[in-house]
């Protein structure tokens, strides 16, 4: 994407066209690593789409990454995460679409993305993706 993403520095967000607006702006508002070793963040109400019943997905994601030259900005993060509301994927794919992502935004030293899906006929769901530059 040769186009520049950002986000509006006050009032209210945009909502999200796409995953892949979600994933340009996470790089474009990424700003310079303090002196860190690690950064998480948990977003407790993240949603998504089954992509065989259109029905809601609700859950849990949690990303721990040690950042390299890079952070992620959290507004971009929130900005992000709902894109995906009403996008259609697995749990499974999303641990690993979300790591990919950041590691497109940051290149971090490493990233590890858990996906916790709540209960849906019973079942729960627990899904994680994790990247090291080593690798």
């Amino acid at each position: 994407m040769s186009e520049n993403y950002y986000l509006p520095r006050s009032g209210p967000m945009p909502r999200p066209e796409n995953v892949n607006e979600g994933r340009a702006i996470l790089k474009d508002e990424a700003f310079e690593a303090p002196n860190v070793q690690t950064i998480t963040f948990k977003a407790l109400e993240f949603t998504a789409v089954c992509p065989k019943t259109g029905q809601p997905d609700f859950g849990q994601v949690e990303i721990t990454y040690t950042p390299n030259e890079k952070c992620i900005e959290s507004k971009s993060l929130k900005f992000y995460l709902w894109s995906y509301r009403d996008e259609g994927a697995y749990c499974e794919s999303l641990a690993a679409q979300i790591a990919d992502d950041f590691i497109y935004a940051i290149d971090p030293l490493s990233v590890e993305v858990t996906v916790y899906q709540s209960a849906r006929g019973g079942i729960e769901l627990t899904t994680k993706a994790v990247r090291n530059r080593d690798e």
